[in-house]
């Protein structure tokens, strides 16, 4: 829904849509991520129709956001727009501690777990073929070479690899860098990545298992983040922009690297894709949410998918962070 000034007819439309206890809580499920019908009518307990017609309510209202990818459709709390305010108001409203609500987390809760234990199951069997797999639509040499231009023109100190699979970017970038941490959930992708290391004796990279949802790992610990062919399998992926953007340091740069918008739905059939492709819209929502100034995005057109890098630089001067932490003596002042 385009964005609309606010006013009283649209805040009591917001309101009648809203008014039924099996729509606020699909409003509040919708602002813990985003989700499918089916998931939804999991959720819910109730026929794909039913559940079908409360969003088609809630959506025409601006209070959720209708997001087609293929053959998906996902759903979400609406971000912009006139209902957008009214959307979160009636979420704080709502009691953490209902009844319902305590089911309908449960049952989120489980969802999540079942699509991560598909990730998870997919990346265990495909670990020792990871590279070739990700080959099959994409010329590597091109990216790799825009990953390499990337790096040399910003010459981190240190480096962060989320969902570094194979540690094939650790492998690349690892001798331009000072230190590397690559950052993996899979314990097959380790193996594989510690023996990449291990082949070309890159001692100043280290791989550690991890959830980039949740990483173990200070504010403002590194010069550079990348996420190489990753977001495509996020389940969340401004949470895992959010966290890159949190162990940035100010004025370091964020690199994300995957797929332009497409329609081959078999990528995520068959290879546990949850996402086909990103826009630029979407990925500068996420970037700004996480504290990241999007830059010009590069495109690399193949047959059928385009690659895209969306480069980002944390905001903050890197200069005034060096200068805030250095220690002033008696009679001296920092300008």
């Amino acid at each position: 829904m385009p964005d609309q000034p606010e006013s009283v007819e649209t805040v009591l439309a917001g309101l009648r849509a809203a008014a039924e206890p099996s729509r606020l809580r699909l409003l509040w499920i919708c602002a813990q991520g985003e989700w499918t019908v089916t998931e939804l009518t999991q959720i819910l307990g109730q026929s794909q129709p039913r559940v079908s017609r409360h969003l088609k309510l809630l959506a025409e209202a601006g209070l959720l956001e209708r997001l087609p990818e293929g053959a998906w459709v996902f759903y979400r709390r609406a971000q912009a727009g006139a209902g957008a305010r009214l959307a979160r108001t009636l979420c704080r409203l709502l009691p953490p501690d209902d009844p319902s609500l305590r089911l309908d987390r449960q049952r989120l809760s489980a969802i999540r777990t079942a699509r991560e234990a598909q990730a998870a199951s997919y990346f265990a069997r495909q670990a020792s073929q990871w590279d070739r797999i990700r080959s099959l639509y994409v010329d590597d040499d091109q990216v790799e070479a825009a990953l390499l231009a990337w790096v040399a023109a910003e010459r981190p100190d240190s480096l962060l690899d989320l969902g570094t699979g194979t540690g094939r970017v650790l492998q690349l970038l690892g001798p331009e860098i000072g230190f590397g941490l690559g950052i993996d959930r899979s314990r097959e992708m380790l193996a594989v990545a510690r023996a990449n290391l291990d082949r070309i004796s890159l001692r100043n990279c280290q791989i550690r298992q991890g959830d980039m949802y949740h990483l173990a790992l200070p504010d403002g610990s590194f010069d550079a983040v990348t996420l190489h062919n990753v977001l495509r399998y996020a389940d969340q992926p401004g949470r895992v922009l959010a966290e890159a953007g949190r162990v940035l340091r100010p004025g370091g740069r964020l690199l994300l690297v995957d797929f332009a918008p497409h329609q081959l739905e078999f990528l995520r059939q068959e290879h546990a894709h949850r996402r086909l492709g990103f826009a630029d819209a979407d990925i500068n929502e996420w970037f700004t949410a996480a504290g990241v100034e999007l830059a010009t995005p590069v495109r690399l057109a193949g047959d059928p998918l385009t690659v895209v890098l969306w480069p980002g630089r944390r905001r903050g001067s890197a200069h005034q962070d060096v200068l805030s932490e250095m220690p002033v003596a008696p009679g001296s002042q920092v300008a």
